[in-house]
């Protein structure tokens, strides 16, 4: 994960120098202070709406606890599954201590990785087969970014048409006795419970075709020009998701994940050139850049700054947990979400001031983890809702399921035990 704020070509205390050995021009001041004012602009955006689209996340997860696993349930989950659209594919994931803890390891490999496969293997290649990879990635993002505004411009009497696609595991009878569920229709007599489990069950209509082919334009353009504006879009869109759909499941979860890439980013960027190094030849929309030389050259400028996806998306994920919390409150207030927003923005800011300073990247992280962390506790402190910060529990959909499911039999699985004892 790359999760430097660097200058692609000015990052170390020398500039950059053109293949063709000449010198590069140095950035001007405006166009300086215009790249990083936009770096920064375009990390607040997905932190900002992520945090507040997790927040109908969370309750469309909460909508989804289960009171029973029989016929009748899976029959009113089909309805309200057809009423909802795409949601059930949307469901967040939930992060918990142990993947927290195990984060900065796996990030670590990946990392380390990534910089072997470049120095052994030809840059060329690998960059195709990630261009491949990001441009089916990026098109599924940003067709899921740009839904919720793209519906707003469809007339009332747009032909939306539903559509389904599914693909289950199983066959004969209990293929025959899922369909009857799902028209409504009784189990019948010698299937058995489980029936058919769905590997893919991915609900969308002819709204959510139409902001796929309008994604998928973007997604060429990124492919045959790898333009610095489709770079964003697919960053953005990314990002956006990253805020939305992962769940940190209490505060402490995310003081060990913050606290563990806090580190990892101190001893990629300081101890080693491996994250410089991988971010710079990774031609994939991992990062957000802007040209430092836009005012001169225009849209085809190429002295770009950047900033990493991993330092929007793990604070963000963060602040939109304080989100949750202060919405949890009762309140009507966003104390804490607000003020994890201007320590973001703070933070960000110092990383940037220091790297102009110093003229090297910076581990935004370094700068970004002691402010989204700290000026919430203090704020807490002071109100006196530390016990209650720290107390505060997300569910995981996954785990409160599989504990109904195990307190809970449907009466086709008891018959079916039944039957089997007495065969036996």
């Amino acid at each position: 994960m790359d999760s430097a704020l660097s200058d692609q070509h000015n990052g170390s205390a020398e500039a950059g120098t053109p293949a063709n050995g000449t010198t590069r021009p140095p950035s001007t001041p405006e166009g300086i202070a215009l790249a990083y004012g936009s770096l920064l602009l375009m990390a607040l955006l997905p932190i900002f709406f992520g945090a507040l689209r997790s927040v109908r996340c969370a309750r469309g997860k909460d909508s989804e606890s289960w009171e029973g696993h029989g016929p009748l349930w899976h029959h009113q989950a089909s309805n309200r599954t057809l009423q909802r659209g795409k949601s059930s594919s949307e469901m967040p994931e939930t992060i918990t201590s142990r993947d927290a803890a195990r984060f900065p390891i796996i990030a670590s490999c990946t990392l380390l990785g990534l910089y072997l496969f470049f120095k052994i293997f030809s840059q060329e290649y690998i960059n195709l087969l990630l261009s491949m990879y990001f441009f089916v990635l990026g098109i599924l993002a940003l067709s899921h970014t740009i839904s919720p505004f793209m519906n707003k411009f469809f007339p009332a009497n747009f032909p939306n048409r539903q559509y389904q696609l599914l693909f289950t595991q199983g066959s004969g009878e209990n293929k025959e006795g899922a369909d009857r569920l799902r028209g409504g229709q009784p189990l019948g007599s010698g299937l058995t419970w489980p029936l058919c489990p769905e590997i893919i069950n991915y609900e969308f209509d002819t709204k959510d075709l139409a902001c796929l082919g309008l994604s998928s334009v973007v997604g060429v353009w990124y492919l045959l020009r790898k333009h610095w504006i489709a770079n964003n879009l697919f960053g953005l869109a990314f990002s956006l998701n990253g805020v939305e759909l992962l769940h940190l499941n209490n505060v402490s979860t995310g003081c060990i994940l913050l606290g563990g890439l806090f580190i990892y980013d101190i001893f990629w960027v300081f101890g080693t050139n491996v994250m410089v190094t991988v971010a710079k030849s990774f031609e994939a929309p991992i990062k957000l850049v802007f040209p430092q030389d836009l005012l001169e050259k225009g849209l085809e400028a190429d002295n770009f700054a950047m900033l990493g996806l991993g330092d929007i998306v793990i604070p963000g994920i963060f602040i939109a947990l304080l989100l949750r919390f202060d919405i949890s409150l009762k309140k009507n207030t966003h104390t804490y979400f607000y003020t994890s927003f201007a320590a973001y923005i703070f933070g960000l800011g110092l990383t940037i001031f220091i790297m102009h300073i110093f003229k090297h990247a910076q581990p935004a992280l370094l700068y970004l983890v002691p402010a989204c962390i700290g000026f919430p506790v203090l704020v807490a402190l002071a109100k006196g809702e530390v016990a209650e910060m720290f107390s505060y529990e997300e569910s995981n959909p996954k785990d409160t399921a599989a504990a109904t499911e195990s307190k809970e039999e449907s009466p086709e699985a008891s018959a079916s035990k039944r039957l089997e004892k007495k065969e036996k």
